[in-house]
């Protein structure tokens, strides 16, 4: 990637003259099947300014509150976009399309307009789960019935897509947007790409430039988006078998709750409520010996497994885990 960064030819984003960035954006429209694409900074600026393009200001989003857009993204639905959330509980990560269906309100003077349905694969909270393809369908089915459009927060699609074996683009077919990240798993130092009709990615334009997201040489980000595209995407595999030998290694350590089974992707939850610690007590022990997690309050500590780490780095960190738990 630094190389690629080196040599990419460059030139005004704004004014559609870089040709890294076409090309990019060429790739990722093709390999999702769209029409068009957008590279932009972040997942968060993408999923903002799609959600911008889908809607007006006080529309209605049908949303997971457990999901990044609504849980993660600092209000920027409400705060920027002016949009008003609905939200509807999920199961473990899974939507239920007859709730949703009932969350979705007829017109009626009192009542914002409904206009989204967002959905995220993997969902992150839940552990970096794969929402099925077939859950997929009939969730857009049931908001393009009722006139909604639907945004998929695919900020790990390619997780799911390696790890169900199905084609990123079979979960964009249904969906009029899809966002996901060139980061995280694919390992660019920054950046995620939007995708959707023509129309729509226009729309998008606008609003990236609104919100302060126009590039002028973005082409030395989009050089590490071609390369991990092109390089990046199988090796997740990797990955996902190194979150499951870190869930195996972690379910026994002593006070750590972890359930194997549900460890899909690259992500694994711990539940560590039998050690009587705090979540901040849990990670600061953990750093003590080199490791590092992230925190979900008040009772789960996230680790998540990356190119950077082998099966015998995963084992090492277990053993730190083990010595940093070992007097609770």
């Amino acid at each position: 990637m630094m190389q690629a960064m080196r040599t990419a030819p460059l030139g005004d984003d704004i004014f559609g003259e870089d040709p890294t960035v076409a090309r990019l954006e060429d790739m990722a429209a093709r390999m999702l099947g769209k029409e068009a694409a957008m590279l932009v900074i972040s997942g968060t600026m993408g999923n903002l300014v799609s959600l911008m393009a889908h809607t007006n200001r006080g529309d209605e989003v049908i949303v997971d509150p457990e999901a990044h857009v609504f849980y993660h993204e600092v209000g920027s639905m409400a705060a920027v976009a002016g949009l008003m959330p609905m939200p509807v509980a999920s199961h473990d990560g899974m939507l239920d399309p007859d709730e949703v269906a009932a969350a979705i309100r007829k017109p009626n003077v009192h009542f914002p307009t409904p206009r989204v349905l967002c959905l995220e694969n993997t969902h992150n909270r839940s552990g970096g789960r794969i929402v099925p393809l077939d859950l997929h369908r009939r969730l857009c089915a049931v908001a393009h019935e009722r006139g909604l459009k639907v945004h998929l927060d695919g900020a790990r699609i390619f997780n799911a897509s390696i790890a169900a074996g199905i084609p990123a683009s079979e979960w964009a077919k249904d969906a009029d947007s899809v966002m996901f990240c060139l980061s995280k798993g694919l390992s660019c130092p920054l950046g995620s790409v939007v995708v959707g009709n023509a129309d729509f990615i226009d729309k998008a334009r606008h609003f990236r430039k609104q919100i302060g997201g126009g590039m002028r040489q973005a082409g030395i980000i989009a050089a590490c988006g071609i390369v991990a595209l092109e390089s990046m995407i199988d090796r997740l595999a990797e990955d996902h078998a190194n979150a499951k030998l870190l869930a195996e290694g972690l379910r026994e350590v002593p006070g750590f709750d972890v359930d194997p089974d549900k460890v899909e992707t690259n992500m694994v939850y711990v539940d560590h409520t039998a050690t009587g610690l705090s979540t901040e007590e849990v990670l600061a022990r953990l750093k003590s010996e080199g490791v590092l997690a992230s925190g979900s309050p008040p009772n789960r500590i996230r680790f998540v497994t990356h190119r950077h780490y082998d099966a015998a780095a995963i084992r090492q960190a277990v053993s730190r885990v083990r010595r940093a738990m070992g007097a609770v």
